[in-house]
């Protein structure tokens, strides 16, 4: 099994998707990196020898930023938005969409589930 930035690849998938699985690179980086490191993208993971898994392992430690550092990089791009007190900031502080998107319907993956207003006091019906 190839581990790669702590990350197993699945086995039985094709490196070029298999790459994909490691946070910080997607098909295109998967695409230039096997490119580079001269390795088939249609040979499975577990047709890879040692060498072959070393030389992605050191094109990817040497020219990606992945992982925790990449996650570590974000959160202090967002923590950065909200201390200098900027609108992305506050939208991403208060929980709301940050690139424009409405929010009158939609927009539930950030806004969470749906809240019901307008129950407060039923009508009982009974005149005064």
């Amino acid at each position: 099994m190839a581990r790669i930035a702590g990350i197993d690849l699945p086995k039985n998938k094709r490196i070029d998707v298999a790459l994909t699985y490691i946070f910080g690179i997607g098909y295109t980086s998967s695409k230039k990196i096997l490119e580079v490191t001269q390795i088939d993208p249609a040979r499975r993971v577990h047709e890879l020898s040692e060498g072959d898994v070393s030389r992605l392992r050191q094109e990817i430690d040497a020219n990606y930023e992945i992982e925790g550092e990449l996650r570590a990089k974000r959160a202090g791009d967002i923590k950065r938005l909200i201390e200098i007190g900027s609108y992305r900031g506050f939208r991403h502080k208060v929980g709301l969409p940050v690139n424009g998107q409405r929010t009158r319907t939609n927009a539930r993956t950030r806004k969470g589930p749906k809240r019901t207003v307008g129950l407060g006091k039923k009508a009982t019906g009974k005149k005064g």
